[in-house]
């Protein structure tokens, strides 16, 4: 099977990041547990977007630490035969210092892109489960007959009460719960 990761939020805990960017700059705070919306509503977009930016040079990229478990999943997963494809929505910039992070924590990949449009790159590669914390994601995803994971994220509480997304609050979690799909070889495909 394609396995799709997102990096920010799936692989990595990126809200801390952002968190101590806006209140350094902007003296914005914000709550982990109170971030009920992925747009950040403190924050205004082009501060948001300088947040992004500076999590996203490469020392700090190269710093960041992968959730507990998540690395080990990862390589069970690729071992086991899935290919695994890793799209985040950073810019084309990052795309050498994710790469080294990558090899840094010792993730197995097929393919890396950073892309602005994830769905686009899911349905170029024919991905049959993606992971992910956006819910417009997701969502999106589901509507196209993709298997959605994530982790559970104030931002994405509400779309993991649905019966159709795969949630879990941490890796091991998830893992046991993709476990029957990809054993399954997931869900009937026509096209790609």
């Amino acid at each position: 099977m394609r396995i799709q990761l997102d990096i920010d939020s799936t692989l990595h805990h990126a809200f801390d990041g952002i968190a101590h960017v806006a209140r350094k700059r902007f003296g914005v705070v914000l709550d982990y547990e109170e971030q009920v919306s992925a747009e950040f509503s403190q924050l205004r977009p082009g501060q948001l977007r300088a947040c992004v930016d500076e999590i996203h040079t490469d020392n700090a990229i190269l710093a960041a630490e992968p959730y507990p478990g998540a690395v080990e999943v990862v390589r069970r997963w690729h071992a086991d035969g899935h290919e695994i494809h890793i799209c985040s929505h950073r810019s084309e910039r990052a795309h050498d210092a994710t790469a080294r992070w990558l090899e840094r924590i010792g993730l197995p990949y097929d393919e890396l892109a950073c892309s602005d449009d994830p769905l686009d790159r899911c349905r170029a590669a024919g991905v049959d489960v993606l992971v992910d914390d956006s819910p417009a994601v997701i969502a999106a995803a589901l509507d196209d007959g993709v298997v959605a994971a994530t982790l559970l994220h104030p931002w994405n509480r509400e779309v993991c009460e649905t019966d159709d997304v795969i949630c879990a609050d941490d890796w091991p979690g998830l893992e046991r719960a993709l476990a029957p799909t990809l054993a399954a070889g997931g869900p009937s495909r026509s096209g790609g």
